[in-house]
This record gives C-alpha cells, sequence and structure tokens, in this order.
C-alpha cells in the first residue's frame, strides 16, 4: 500500500477538512487504531463543538488542507459578485451538485453556491432544503474567511451581505 506524502501541519494551524470547513489542529498524537500505531492529526472544530482525529499519511488523500490563499478569498469574493447560475435541471440533481461543491472544500465552488441560492427580500422564499444547503454554503465561506482575513465570523458575514447587497442593487 502506498503511503501518502505527509502534509506540513502544526499544532495550532487552521486547515480546512471538506466535510467539515475550518478546524485548527490542537495536536499531533500517536493513536493505536486496530492494533496499529498511527500518527495522527487532532483537529478540533470549536463552533461544532467536535475533535476529529485524521491519519497524518491520509491528511491529503482526504482533501484536508491549508487556507486558501488571500489571492483565492478576492476570487471567491468576486464570484460572489457575479450574476445566479440556476440551472433548469430539477431540483433533487442540482441540490445534489451544491451539496458536492460545499463538501468539496474548493472556496470559489462554495461561494458560487451562496451566489447561486442567495435570495433577496423581493424574491421568492427559498425552499427548506435551499435554505440549508445556502446556510451551510455561507457559514463555511465565512469562517474560512474569517480565519484568512484574521476577523470575527460576524464580521465576515456582514461582509459577504454586503457584497450580495449590493449585488441586487
Amino acid at each position: 500500500m502506498p503511503m501518502s506524502k505527509k502534509p506540513e501541519f502544526r499544532p495550532n494551524d487552521f486547515v480546512v477538512y471538506p466535510a467539515h470547513g475550518v478546524g485548527q489542529i490542537v495536536s499531533i498524537e500517536k493513536q493505536e487504531v486496530a492494533g496499529f500505531e498511527l500518527e495522527v492529526f487532532v483537529v478540533q472544530f470549536t463552533k461544532d463543538k467536535m475533535k476529529l482525529s485524521v491519519p497524518t499519511n491520509k491528511a491529503s488523500d482526504v482533501g484536508m488542507r491549508s487556507l486558501s490563499s488571500p489571492e483565492i478569498v478576492t476570487k471567491a469574493m468576486t464570484t460572489l459578485k457575479g450574476k445566479a447560475k440556476v440551472k433548469k435541471a430539477m431540483w433533487s440533481r442540482r441540490a445534489q451538485e451544491y451539496e458536492a461543491k460545499i463538501n468539496s472544500g474548493d472556496l470559489i465552488a462554495i461561494a458560487e453556491v451562496v451566489r447561486d441560492l442567495h435570495r433577496n427580500d423581493e424574491q421568492r422564499e427559498q425552499s427548506y432544503s435551499e435554505r440549508q444547503l445556502y446556510e451551510a454554503a455561507l457559514d463555511r465561506l465565512t469562517r474560512e474567511l474569517a480565519a484568512v482575513q484574521g476577523m470575527d465570523e460576524d464580521g465576515a458575514l456582514k461582509a459577504v451581505d454586503e457584497i450580495l447587497t449590493a449585488r441586487a442593487a
């Protein structure tokens, strides 16, 4: 079985785990699992009150990555300013695509979901499932934006909301 390249993460680094968003490495530990000793990153997701152990040699295979660069954040914000692209496919198919984008961990893809599902006051209301996907994407986007730009999540949410509101005007 080929060993994956070991990523260079250290305790206190913020990382993005595709299925959960932004977390912080609290430690690197040796754990025994099924009789094998594994070195793992222990990643804390404070908002979700969750800890995740990720084998160090599998971190890149599962898509764990460093925070996006400021250039990627800028591209994601530019994506938010664009016109919503809503395909004419059935909702169940679009919902699967949105879910895949959110869980990809790709900040630009997540920004596309936020852009496409955002509703202004004068637009029709979202369905429950649309709202759930929108909020999940918005949460992932604002958490990473806050971590990259060193601001709190409320400030990041306000910045995203300003862009979305200006787009509608």
